[in-house]
């Protein structure tokens, strides 16, 4: 099958063609509501199993043998040895890494907010191969790759674009609600926030079709997908949990703090949250509570990779954990 066959030309949809689907519509979410955050905790209460002396920022990914972080002061990304704990040299992209990085393709795809591009960075190399001519609409969004494809945010009006990774070019285009910034992916589905609506867009990433549109919460960002749901980072100190089967919000869990700029991962059993002052929170999602918050400096970046969870620790410093070990610290 040829690449026109299969992506037919540069495509369109909108969401409010769907029955029952309004842009404007922000009915509360149908859920039970799990409050009060957990007691704190000092973050120097847990032992990190490495301590590297490097910036841990949103949007790092891992590979099969690496964490690729990004440095948008110094316009590269930084490859982490998830074997040894080694930094590698820094490889310069372009300015301003913004978003996340994708791995995919034998590349990581870095958007880059000051060259309003995505770079491909060939793993191997490693150096920039290619370069998409297309600009990420927030810097605090996610990029995802499924069906072959690369996907990004590309409008926060609400226009999520689908690049094909050989040319980089846009081969389709899908129309969610106002305020789109971040996409994530998982086998059979895309799933794409919207703020300024406040909802969570299930879209197939096979022939590009709005599927369904949940009311999630205030100013919906990042999502994490794993441990029986998809979970999605408000913005009013909350995170709502979707079942992928129902799309439907089976629970919205009370964290507390301000959420702004926060990051979410899943894994190891648990849902991990980062926010400024609170590099560490833990949602165990047997319970649909968050039984653990870990506060101190740094935060906002937070990734469950090679069996351990990587967070933001302090201004210039990633800390690499045991998440089975962080379970077991109480207050």
């Amino acid at each position: 099958m040829n690449r026109q066959a299969v992506f037919g030309g540069l495509l369109t949809l909108s969401l409010a063609a769907m029955p029952g689907v309004s842009e404007g519509r922000q009915e509360p979410p149908a859920t039970s509501s799990t409050s009060r955050p957990p007691t704190e905790i000092p973050l120097a209460r847990l032992k990190p199993d490495a301590v590297l002396a490097l910036p841990f920022e949103p949007g790092a990914a891992a590979s099969g043998d690496a964490v690729w972080v990004p440095s948008p002061s110094g316009g590269a990304i930084i490859r982490l040895d998830s074997k040894s704990n080694t930094m590698g040299a820094p490889i310069a992209v372009g300015a301003e890494p913004c978003a996340s990085l994708a791995v995919a393709f034998e590349s990581v795809w870095v958007p880059l907010c000051g060259d309003r591009a995505i770079a491909r960075v060939d793993m191997k190399e490693p150096t920039v191969k290619a370069t998409a001519k297309l600009a990420v609409s927030s810097g605090e969004g996610r990029i995802a790759t499924a069906a072959g494809s690369l996907w990004a945010v590309t409008d926060r009006k609400g226009v999520l674009t689908r690049i094909d990774p050989e040319t980089g070019g846009a081969v389709a285009e899908v129309f969610v609600a106002a305020g789109a910034m971040s996409v994530e992916a998982t086998k059979d589905a895309l799933w794409v926030t919207s703020q300024d609506a406040g909802r969570l867009t299930r879209i197939n990433p096979y022939n590009t079709e709005v599927e369904d549109s949940v009311a999630v919460g205030q100013r919906p960002g990042r999502v994490a997908i794993g441990e029986g749901g998809v979970w999605v980072l408000n913005g009013d100190g909350t995170v709502a949990r979707v079942d992928p089967k129902t799309n439907k919000v089976v629970n919205t869990i009370t964290i507390g703090g301000d959420t702004a700029g926060g990051d979410i991962a899943a894994g190891s059993g648990s849902v991990w949250v980062s926010l400024r002052g609170a590099p560490v929170v833990r949602i165990d999602p047997r319970s649909n509570r968050a039984v653990q918050r870990f506060t101190g400096e740094g935060g906002g970046a937070i990734l469950v990779a090679h069996g351990s969870l990587w967070v933001a620790a302090g201004p210039r410093v990633t800390w690499r954990l045991d998440p089975r070990l962080v379970e077991t610290v109480r207050p």
